[in-house]
């Protein structure tokens, strides 16, 4: 087989409708870049601002309002078209595009989320060939579909475009209460021209059809499409590990009945002995076997070849009865997991710009935090094959969304429906051999948002889609999709859902998943999760703005306050920025100056996450699972991500990490008791003992009380250890001079802390902690803190650097030493000196260091 790539240089022009807007651009159109979008180009070129600094998005709205051309040429030798079959391939055109070569059109298509295939024979000549795609304008195309029939979605016109949920590509290109309004379109994915005699394998699908420790059998399973005058011969497989071939086996090709004539279809069972089995991040190595599938002709000539990285393991979604009503639990090589993670969005507006190095930041700070999960939310896009690579490197199960959110959907059109059938079915073929895929779920969101689906009233019905049209697509449709081509994963029509009787209800606690918003949009607060006992909670959240380096690039100076024009253009959650602060004022005292605000907005973040995941985590078995909302960003602005959209560890992210721990301790206080009783929650599939200690101090640092308890961690399950009265303390010293440091350790290592007071924070009369800070190793960026007095959420800063750190917002307790190391800025070599860091804690944010 013959490959030639056609990425790489192309050239833009504007095509047949150009918005009043648009800037003139040169006749031979600008530089162009294969995989790219519209944008990145008119970037790259100069023609728009970075609409990510200040407010310069609104100078780029005309792009998605004018149609669009890429073109380039590229050569072919007489001897590449002699082959049987010649084939243009495009993984990816986002989205309205009409393909010619040579002057004559090839096709038209309408879905960035499909690869598709070509016979290009006919239009190809030896020499110089000339490749067209045009695109129409997806703002002008959404707002045509709507003023045609109109589709009710989230946000009209508000911090969503009207009218995406016409088009299958990214919805949030449009706009979302977290990103910007930036509908663009390109070439998003690879193209290439490819040529080949006799046949080529079109799809590997692989399934384990018995495991255990002792043996594993797994059936390989190929179709191929033959051009030739005669079908291949057979298909030969090796399975190996670390370079071992541990299994082999060969089959003979036989048309495929069931398909069209030109498929031939071959299978064949692979018996694997003592087999390493794939765990999820956190409970064993993720082995993965090396799959080859090679077609082979009557004369043993390679024809093609497939490769394909299989992880063996089992997978389950446990919804059996118990006495809180029905379980929504994963288990995994017949082990229940308590599922600890987080949603994931595209990190980028235009994904085709992520380097592989920013996923591997993005995944490895995910697993840094002890996440076994990723949701890939519904509203985005089915991610690159490299991110599922990586999961699967790292046993990061993914929740698959299908790119619905947030909308009713025309599915009574037969096009539109025939469209989304395509997708579904490309997408699972495309991804099911990835051991990190746990779930198919249908949609987010689109049964609990009231106005999606049609409920039968005269008002409901306004734009909603109808109960039928629904139930037939997400219900019938893509769950047999599932069934056909992924039979061993689970499939869930929506996220939230109640299945059965209460599914009007989509965050029922007795069964299914739920997004719990009572905290942020129902503005209770973050107590209220205790009362919460719920099965899985797949989102939940709370808002924080980035920090000052990351918002330094889009806001000057001047602009820098939470209540400039500036800053509140980049909050694109309509309640945002009055929620923080409404939260902030509940629990902290008003900080002084800019920066001051921007981290206590952080940690007041942290404070609302992890108190819902230290609750579900106390509530195991009955609760199974947490995925807060969200992972990470795709610009800068204030959002409810851990990881801001450069990368930086946001304070929730570093108080996450400890939430996510394979041993928590965790404190629940009554204030009006003056008790606190405190936890130990186990992830371990090893029962173990603990040693527990625990300290009462006042704010200036006198030690009042302490004990050390040993505790019986049982196997992934929680236990309550002790219940400790301070009442006589707090009475007479005052609730606002007393803090509670627990420490927990397993052996000599502490593997989880915590800090509890009396009243909130705000109400503290902390003194200056006095905290002396060491430089221990120049090189190795090693600094060394102690503290004469009780210091709440610590922070270091290495002026005048964008780097990492290995840790932060942690609380410091009179006389114990924690080390701190600062990483590199790219590969600069650097001896740090003292002054070069910064430290700071809560006290700071409200005294101007007084």
């Amino acid at each position: 087989m013959e490959y030639l790539s056609l990425d790489g240089r192309w050239t833009l022009s504007t095509g047949s409708h150009v918005d009043v807007a648009c800037p003139v651009l040169p006749d031979e159109g600008i530089p162009a870049e294969v995989p790219g979008t519209v944008h990145t180009d008119l970037l790259a070129a100069g023609r728009i601002p970075d609409p990510y600094v200040r407010d310069q998005e609104q100078q780029q709205t005309w792009v998605g309002r004018t149609d669009w051309v890429y073109r380039r040429s590229f050569h072919i030798t007489p001897e590449f078209l002699k082959k049987d079959r010649v084939e243009l391939v495009c993984e990816g055109l986002d989205a309205l595009a009409t393909l010619t070569i040579n002057g004559t059109r090839v096709a038209q298509t309408e879905n960035a989320f499909i690869a598709h295939t070509f016979d290009a024979a006919p239009f190809l000549s030896p020499g110089e060939n000339q490749i067209e795609v045009a695109f129409r304008a997806p703002v002008s195309a959404a707002r045509e579909s709507q003023d045609r029939r109109f589709f009710w979605h989230t946000g009209i016109d508000q911090e969503r475009l009207s009218g995406g949920n016409h088009l299958r590509k990214s919805q949030c290109n449009f706009g979302w209460d977290w990103g910007p309004q930036c509908a663009t379109c390109g070439i998003w994915r690879s193209m290439i021209v490819r040529s080949f005699d006799v046949a080529s394998i079109n799809d590997v699908h692989v399934r384990q059809v018995e495991l255990s420790e002792e043996s594993a059998t797994v059936h390989v399973t190929a179709h191929a499409s033959s051009y030739g005058e005669t079908i291949p011969a057979a298909l030969s497989v090796t399975l190996r590990l670390g370079g071992d071939i541990v299994a082999a086996g060969s089959a003979s090709c036989t048309a495929d009945s069931e398909a069209d004539e030109s498929l031939v279809l071959a299978g064949l069972s692979l018996h694997v002995a003592e087999p390493r089995l794939w765990w999820p991040n956190g409970m064993g190595d993720q082995p993965l076997y090396e799959l080859v599938c090679d077609l082979i002709d009557e004369t043993g000539d390679l024809l093609d070849r497939v490769v394909r990285y299989v992880g063996l393991r089992t997978i389950r979604l446990v919804r059996d009865n118990d006495e809180w009503g029905q379980q929504f639990a994963f288990e995994v090589n017949g082990i229940p997991v308590f599922i600890k993670g987080a949603n994931w969005i595209p990190a980028d507006t235009f994904p085709t710009r992520l380097a592989d190095e920013q996923y591997i930041h993005l995944l490895d700070s995910a697993v840094s935090a002890n996440m076994n999960m990723l949701r890939v939310w519904g509203g985005g896009i089915y991610e690159s094959d490299q991110f599922y690579s990586l999961c699967d490197e790292r046993g990061i199960l993914v929740w698959q969304d299908f790119m619905f959110a947030c909308s009713a959907y025309p599915a009574d059109s037969d096009d539109f429906v025939d469209s989304v059938v395509q997708e579904i079915s490309y997408n699972i073929r495309r991804l099911r051999s990835h051991p990190c895929i746990a779930l198919w779920c249908g949609n987010n969101e689109m049964e609990q948002i009231h106005g999606c689906i049609s409920t039968g009233s005269q008002l409901d019905a306004l734009g909603a889609m109808s109960r039928e049209s629904y139930t037939q697509l997400f219900d019938v449709r893509l769950a047999d999709l599932v069934r056909r081509f992924d039979p061993e994963r689970p499939y869930w029509p929506s996220s939230p859902h109640t299945p059965g009787e209460k599914r009007a209800d989509a965050n029922d606690p007795r069964s299914g998943d739920a997004h719990l918003w009572m905290v942020w949009h129902g503005r209770q607060p973050f107590e209220a999760y205790r009362e919460s006992g719920h099965r899985f909670i797949s989102e939940f959240g709370f808002q924080s703005f980035p920090e000052p380096q990351a918002v330094a690039k889009f806001a000057e100076p001047e602009e820098r306050n939470i209540t400039s024009r500036i800053m509140e253009y980049h909050q694109r959650s309509p309640i945002g920025n009055d929620a923080i602060i409404q939260y902030l004022l509940s629990w902290f005292r008003l900080p002084v100056g800019d920066d001051m605000v921007l981290w206590t907005s952080q940690i007041l973040q942290g404070i609302a996450v992890t108190s819902g995941v230290e609750h579900w985590r106390r509530s195991i078995p009955r609760t199974m699972g947490t995925l807060y909302w969200q992972l990470n960003d795709c610009w800068p602005g204030p959002s409810w991500s851990s990881i801001d959209w450069e990368g930086r560890w946001k304070a929730l992210h570093y108080m996450i990490r400890n939430a996510y721990a394979p041993f928590l301790l965790s404190a629940v206080e009554d204030q009006d008791d003056g008790t606190v009783t405190l936890f130990v929650t186990s992830d371990v599939g090893e029962r173990k003992w603990l040693s527990l200690s625990w300290r009462l101090w006042t704010v200036d640092g006198e030690l009042i009380s302490l004990g050390v308890e040993e505790v019986d961690s049982r196997v992934r399950s929680t236990t309550e250890v002790i219940t400790l009265d301070f009442s006589e303390q707090i009475e007479q010293l005052g609730a606002e001079n007393v803090l509670f440091y627990a420490r927990l350790f397993d052996g000599d290592s502490e593997c989880s802390s915590s800090v509890t007071t009396f009243v909130r924070p705000k109400h503290l009369e902390l003194k200056d902690p006095g905290i002396d800070v060491t430089l221990l190793d120049a090189d190795a960026g090693h600094f060394q803190l102690v503290a004469d007095r009780p210091a709440l959420w610590v922070w270091g800063e290495a002026i005048g650097r964008d780097i990492t750190y290995s840790d932060r917002f942690f609380h410091l307790e009179p006389d114990v030493p924690h080390i701190v190391t600062l990483g590199r800025q790219g590969n600069e070599d650097v001896s740090w000196k003292r002054k070069d860091f910064v430290v700071y804690s809560l006290r700071d944010t409200y005294t101007q260091g007084g």
